[in-house]
């Protein structure tokens, strides 16, 4: 199947109620499971590569993920997340995205405006679409570290003023989530009147940025098999369905993805010291990855839609 751009995928989840993952991947395992378990379960879904993985796997890594998401049976998008600049941008749809993402949320509502109109010119001419962000989460990008006292949520005004001006097609906004693994003490606050609220002013579908769960299983696994990931807290899964039925129609996922590699990697190593096999020490991270990735399907009910 050829590629389609994110807008097809979430204007239909919008338009339905449920919501799609955004995946981010780094390396051929990542992909496969995403794609594997998108097919099995009958998902659309969004491959998402950041700045730093472009960077990590270069053209090659770009062309294997394009190769393997054109040859998949259900609709998939490949999506640059948190593209940094118009030029990182323009990168990204020249290597074959069909979706991008520009984020200005640091920079005044006149530059991010400015900006990311650019972005949507340059990509709606060649049939790409774009998301932008407002509002600042919490936590670590790759590009930047947000703390807690300089994150704020997004305005439902701002949304909309923003959504009408720059064009964008899917905006990101924030609502109490935070980036990274360590998303606060004891159950994050999620502000779902203020996405209902910024929903009934937006008609484009909504992203909501890091809502990785953090799955307690997993930490205590990784842990015991060497790891030291201390207070670890995600997003609970009740506020993502919530959030879902609200106006929420992507979601991104990457924690929960690093956590079951690196969980499942140190697992084999612990239990089996003599293992060199690349493969054999690969094979079970994927897998444990796939049933991250199966989980959050099922749980942004986009499962059986494609």
């Amino acid at each position: 199947m050829a590629l389609v751009t994110g807008l097809e995928i979430l204007g239909a989840a919008r338009e339905h109620g449920y919501g799609v993952g955004a995946f981010n991947t780094n390396d051929m395992e990542i992909t496969q499971a995403i794609l594997e378990t998108a097919e099995e379960e009958r998902s659309p879904v969004l491959l998402a590569l950041s700045e730093g993985a472009m960077k990590y796997g270069g053209k090659p890594l770009t062309d294997l993920v394009h190769a393997m998401a054109s040859e998949a049976s259900v609709p998939v998008a490949i999506h640059l997340d948190h593209g940094s600049s118009y030029a990182s941008c323009l990168r990204a749809i020249r290597a074959g995205f069909s979706s991008v993402m520009i984020d200005m949320s640091h920079a005044d509502e006149e530059v991010n405006i400015r900006e990311t109109a650019r972005v949507v010119e340059a990509a709606h001419a060649v049939g790409v679409t774009v998301e932008a962000e407002i509002g600042r989460l919490g936590g670590v990008e790759e590009h930047v570290v947000v703390s807690a006292e300089d994150a704020f949520l997004t305005r439902p005004d701002e949304a909309e003023r923003f959504i009408e001006a720059s064009g964008a097609d899917y905006l990101a906004i924030a609502i109490g989530t935070s980036h990274g693994a360590n998303k606060g003490k004891g159950r994050p606050f999620i502000d779902h009147q203020r996405i209902r609220d910024i929903a009934a002013r937006v008609r484009q579908p909504l992203v909501m940025h890091g809502a990785s769960g953090v799955p307690t299983t997993l930490v205590e696994r990784l842990n015991a098999a060497g790891g030291s990931l201390a207070d670890a807290s995600g997003i609970h899964d009740d506020d993502v369905r919530q959030a879902v039925t609200e106006g929420i129609a992507k979601i991104n996922t990457d924690t929960d993805l690093r956590l079951a590699f690196t969980t499942r990697v140190r697992e084999v190593l612990r239990d089996k010291p003599a293992e060199f096999d690349p493969r054999k020490i690969l094979g079970p991270a994927r897998d444990e990855m796939r049933e991250v990735v199966r989980q959050r399907i099922r749980l942004f009910g986009s499962g059986g839609r494609a």
